[in-house]
């Protein structure tokens, strides 16, 4: 590699890890003020769970076509498409809940899941294409930058709440934020073809990406840990709030631990994967989610959640990155076997929010988020799926 085109893809690397951070950050100036989103629209558990379908649903129609999309315009277009998206529907969103419409809230959510999930697959595509060229796993740190920017956007929404910062003039200043940053890092994205030569060249079929057995697989896995990852992002601040008593300003510093234990299992997951292999350290993590909702539901106070936050934190950190990673093994089928991993992996945003709200209407929140038990043992069981075709020695070793 010329010492110009290391200079290039290190600064891709800073642009992607900014476009990761900005989508984490986006995401939390929402999630972490569940709370006043319930109070503002009247709604229960169950409500709130059902409302979040309209967020699924957005995300449901445009992963599948994300991959012919981002053939088309490549990563750079498709992110700052995405990202015009998504602060079209924070803003519908934040105007709904000024006016206490659920309706005008589900189709602000609808169009941010649309705009949020074509980002989300164009800047793992061009995180993989990063990370080939470096040739080593930065994947997770990657998605650590989207995790960082979940911790910023939860300490924001505490410090909103505890200022009784109304919710829409939040998601405002998250927009703006967005606009101004978004398209200055796209310019250092590494540079594609132009549209002429993309296409005269034979593109990888989406159909047979659908029929690949080990994708398939990579997709459950996937699914599982987000499952893992979104019921905490969904129900865990609402689970301190309900279950313990707690102010929303603690139950949003209690979200805040999850995605900060996240980030910094992120950062520095990438050292024993490349020692142990994918397989070995998605099976550890399954495990410490297990370990970690178990405290969050079983502790006989605040300390003791939070503590399990933590653990549920750095179980959920990998999963997701690394099937990201196992998806773009082989650099042509890449943003193919992106999307459809990642049409499998967001279906856990369509059956997780409505299932944990139905329980949660019988046997609290503080009980319902169970559920992520069940999805991290999934999990450990299709973990093999993972195994690199990139030659790395750790992930020889017998499973």
């Amino acid at each position: 590699m010329s010492k110009e085109t290391q200079v290039t893809v290190q600064r891709a690397k800073v642009a992607v890890a900014v476009v990761f951070l900005l989508n984490g950050l986006a995401f939390a100036s929402w999630v972490s003020r569940v709370p006043a989103l319930k109070d503002a629209l009247s709604l229960t558990p169950g409500g709130v769970g059902l409302l979040l379908l309209c967020l699924s649903g957005g995300t449901l129609v445009a992963l599948p076509l994300s991959g012919a999309v981002i053939g088309r315009l490549g990563p750079a277009r498709t992110v700052l498409t995405g990202a015009t998206l998504t602060g079209l529907g924070l803003l519908v969103m934040g105007l709904g809940v000024g006016v206490a419409a659920v309706p005008v809230v589900g189709l602000g959510m609808f169009a941010y899941g649309i705009g949020t999930s074509g980002w989300d697959v164009a800047m793992n595509v061009e995180a993989a294409d990063v990370e080939h060229r470096l040739d080593r796993t930065i994947m997770p740190r990657f998605h650590a930058g989207f995790s960082l920017g979940t911790v910023l956007g939860a300490l924001v929404g505490a410090a909103c709440a505890r200022l009784d910062v109304a919710l829409s003039s939040q998601l405002v200043g998250t927009v703006v934020v967005i606009a101004l940053v978004v398209p200055v890092s796209l310019r250092r994205f590494l540079p594609v073809e132009d549209a002429d030569q993309r296409d005269t060249r034979p593109r990888p079929s989406l159909l047979s990406a659908w029929r690949e057995p080990r994708t398939l697989a990579i997709g459950l896995l996937v699914m599982a840990f987000a499952l893992c990852e979104g019921i905490a992002n969904d129900w865990l601040a609402l689970s301190l709030v309900d279950g313990y008593g707690a102010v929303e300003s603690v139950g949003a510093i209690g979200f805040g631990v999850f995605v900060a234990a996240m980030t910094l299992g992120r950062l520095f997951g990438g050292s024993p994967v490349e020692r142990f292999g994918r397989v070995a350290v998605l099976r550890a993590t399954a495990g410490l989610v297990v370990a970690g909702v178990l405290v969050v539901v079983l502790s006989p106070g605040l300390p003791g959640a939070m503590a399990g936050a933590v653990l549920w934190g750095l179980g959920a950190s990998l999963g997701f990155p690394l099937g990201m990673s196992a998806a773009a093994d082989e650099e042509d089928r890449a943003a193919v076997r992106l999307s459809v991993v990642s049409s499998i992996g967001y279906a856990a945003f369509l059956g997780g929010p409505p299932l944990v709200g139905l329980l949660a209407d019988h046997v609290g929140v503080r009980h319902a988020i169970l559920v992520a038990c069940g999805a991290a043992v999934v999990g450990l069981l299709v973990a093999p799926a993972a195994r690199s075709r990139r030659t790395s020695r750790a992930d020889r070793l017998p499973a």
